[in-house]
């Protein structure tokens, strides 16, 4: 009850910082900006093309408020001293940690609904503007899978979950918000590049090297994983395997961060 208490706390908290509107209008206003591209008269290409414009801005601008608004409602009670109120109460460290993690969870789930959402809308819209000029005999079946994209999406809220819990284990023992915003901005760009440290573990000639290669590439988390949206957007149907694989692989990650989290924010002087 005290974990749910402070995540709801954490997620009322976001939802009234005019960080979080900024990003939400600004991404629904890019996806639903791509329907200025029919003036191009891409055909049913432009469906693909809106499908891979709004998956851009689910991952760029998903990720950017993952980073941001963890860190800053976890520095938020350290610079007010509201921490020490709270762990003065019997509430535990863990609890305090796990509950920001949880709220800062169903932000990112609210953020990408809104996505989903206006993705779908905007999808829809064009795929009946675009079927009302075609004849019936030429149309492609099934060519937008919405269930997919809705697929599509919470893999992606996963994997934000994975950002936040990264940037909730730096904040755990930084002592900048500065600091935990840009080590996990960098940290999300090396996470992308991952995959390159096993093509480097293969080539590399020294023990030495492909063993720190062979460590990293099993220490951070591989965000080539979540990339299914080249399945979506070419139409082909996104299988379940993949999905459920990419899920499973970030909740470990989650649980392991979060762990890590846990323990390092035990050991801080408050």
């Amino acid at each position: 009850m005290k974990l749910f208490l402070i995540a709801r706390n954490t997620l009322k908290e976001a939802i009234r910082q005019k960080l979080f509107h900024f990003v939400v209008l600004l991404s629904i206003g890019l996806i639903v900006g791509s329907l200025f591209f029919r003036e191009f008269n891409f055909g049913v290409s432009e469906l693909k093309f809106i499908v891979d414009f709004g998956f851009g801005a689910m991952t760029f601008f998903g990720s950017m408020l993952a980073v941001v608004v963890t860190a800053q409602l976890f520095f938020n009670e350290i610079d007010s001293r509201t921490v020490q109120t709270l762990l003065s109460k019997p509430v535990h460290r863990a609890e305090f940690i796990l509950g920001k993690f949880l709220g800062v969870l169903f932000v990112l789930l609210f953020f990408m609904a809104l996505m989903a959402i206006s993705l779908l809308a905007v999808l829809a819209f064009r795929e009946a503007s675009i079927y009302s000029r075609i004849s019936e005999d030429i149309r492609p079946e099934g060519w937008i899978r919405y269930g997919d994209v809705v697929l599509f999406s919470v893999v992606q809220w996963v994997k934000l979950g994975v950002i936040s819990a990264l940037t909730l284990l730096i904040a755990s023992f930084s002592r900048s918000n500065l600091y935990s915003v840009t080590m996990s901005f960098l940290l999300v760009i090396i996470c992308h590049l991952q995959y390159l440290t096993l093509e480097g573990w293969s080539t590399a000639s020294s023990w030495v090297v492909k063993g720190l290669l062979f460590f990293l590439s099993y220490l951070l988390p591989n965000f080539q994983i979540f990339n299914l949206g080249d399945w979506v957007a070419s139409g082909e149907i996104l299988p379940c395997s993949l999905v459920l694989k990419a899920s499973a692989y970030g909740i470990v990650y989650w649980i392991g961060l979060s762990y890590l989290a846990v323990y390092s924010f035990s050991k801080r002087e408050i």
